[in-house]
């Protein structure tokens, strides 16, 4: 592409060939759709759109190669690792996918029918997250002949980090790292010095167990076996670090009620779409937190310091709450919460909302006193503080665990069932309490 002044645009393909595939992608995604579409098919013609794509989330890829013709797409799709063809090809209507899929077997029907095959997968399972790229090599070869077998697959596999050992029917029988390689005697046969406990996964395993392995074992790769014991594929660390980065940013948008699908640059009347419909949950939130406050007007009205410390109980209950929502919810995406154990951590939140109400509690219901000289203040404020923060804990820990045995994701809608519980009970607890003690405040 050449500039107005007839230099070389910064955007130019084959300056672009040169840089570093992430630094590309970042000018993708931040460039409108159809010039990112115009720049993504200059970089197809110099071989350069593939390595991009891989470096893009998987919906942002999948809109950029909708906009391409077919055969473009298909091309770019072939020259992309398996598993990183296959997360952009779950983004795409299931039509696009077979016809794509289609003109791929007349290109390269084996890429093809690896990629059929790991579309079989859930895409948060070990199969999903594989890649079909890795060396095995047979237990009875030597040592140096398995170096010179790595020479000539090294740009082919995923990792060379790690050698798997398999028999004649490519069932997994050890393992073996370079360094073992590089250390042993050329005329060894490999069988004599591969390690034959492996740590493998089923293609079945959800992605977040997957990520306990690797934080367990430290592992850069897990070999991925079938019931019999075939070699399927490897999940490695980069794969795995992905998924955990879109899971923790799904959950962070789902605690704050926004659209996975929404980025800074989304366009406004597109962000008015999906932001709009959960301010209204929220309003209609606030409204039932409001009818509380209305069923008790006259009792604000004739004890006016109340309405001084509604916004302090209702406040802090939800701040303790979030405290206990984000605690729960992740140990339940780290597997640190089995099935058995919501009752232990449900007494336990319990508790530390009843000593968190106490301590704060005691300075509130301080304040009141010292602002007003009536202990009963003093005491209404205390009690509700105490309580609501005792709520917080009960309904911050039951929300997550109570979504999950539901079968639902348990960041999902956390803050507006919160906050409702919260700012309703705290006001009721407070404004209730200032109408059985109304004779003395």
């Amino acid at each position: 592409m050449a500039d107005r002044n007839g230099g070389t645009s910064v955007l130019d393909p084959q300056e672009l060939a040169k840089r570093h595939p992430a630094e590309v992608a970042e000018i993708l995604h931040e460039l409108p759709e159809a010039e990112a579409v115009e720049l993504l098919r200059e970089l197809y013609k110099v071989h350069a759109a593939a390595d991009s794509l891989e470096e893009m989330d998987p919906d942002e890829a999948a809109e950029l190669l909708e906009g391409l013709p077919q055969r473009e797409a298909t091309a770019i799709l072939s020259r992309m690792e398996p598993d990183d063809a296959v997360d952009v090809l779950e983004e795409l209507p299931r039509d696009a996918v077979e016809e794509i899929l289609g003109h791929l077997e007349a290109l390269d029907r084996e890429k093809a029918e690896v990629l059929r095959r790991l579309l079989r997968y859930p895409p948060d399972s070990a199969g999903g997250l594989m890649s079909p790229e890795y060396v095995a090599l047979p237990a009875d070869i030597t040592v140096q002949e398995a170096i010179e077998r790595l020479r000539r697959v090294a740009e082919e596999a995923e990792t060379i980090y790690y050698v798997y050992v398999v028999d004649e029917g490519g069932r997994l029988l050890g393992v073996l790292s370079l360094r073992d390689l590089v250390f042993a005697r050329p005329d060894t046969r490999i069988r004599e010095i591969m390690r034959p406990e492996v740590v493998s996964l089923s293609p079945e395993m959800p992605a977040d167990e997957v990520a306990q392995a690797f934080d367990k074992y430290g592992y850069l790769a897990f070999p991925v076996v079938d019931g019999e014991g075939r070699l399927l594929g490897i999940v490695t660390m980069d794969d795995i670090l992905d998924t955990v980065i879109l899971r923790d940013t799904e959950d962070m948008y789902k605690m704050a009620n926004v659209p996975r699908e929404e980025r800074v640059d989304t366009p406004w009347p597109e962000s008015l779409r999906l932001r709009l419909p959960w301010l209204y949950i929220n309003l209609a939130t606030a409204f039932l937190a409001a009818s509380v406050v209305g069923a008790f007007e006259g009792v604000i009205a004739k004890i006016s310091a109340l309405a001084i410390f509604m916004p302090v109980v209702a406040g802090q209950g939800g701040n303790a709450g979030m405290q206990t929502v984000t605690i729960v919810t992740r140990g339940i995406a780290l597997g640190e919460v089995p099935p058995g154990r919501g009752l232990g951590i449900l007494a336990k939140e319990v508790l530390l909302g009843l000593l968190n109400g106490l301590a704060v509690g005691i300075v509130v219901g301080a304040v009141a006193y010292a602002w007003k000289h009536n202990p009963y203040l003093g005491l209404v404020a205390f009690l509700a503080m105490m309580g609501n923060m005792v709520i917080a804990g009960l309904v911050g820990a039951s929300i997550p665990l109570g979504l999950r045995a539901l079968g639902l994701d348990p960041a999902l809608a956390s803050s507006v069932i919160l906050t409702t519980f919260t700012d309703t009970l705290g006001f009721f607890l407070l404004l209730g309490l200032g109408y059985l003690f109304r004779g003395v405040l």
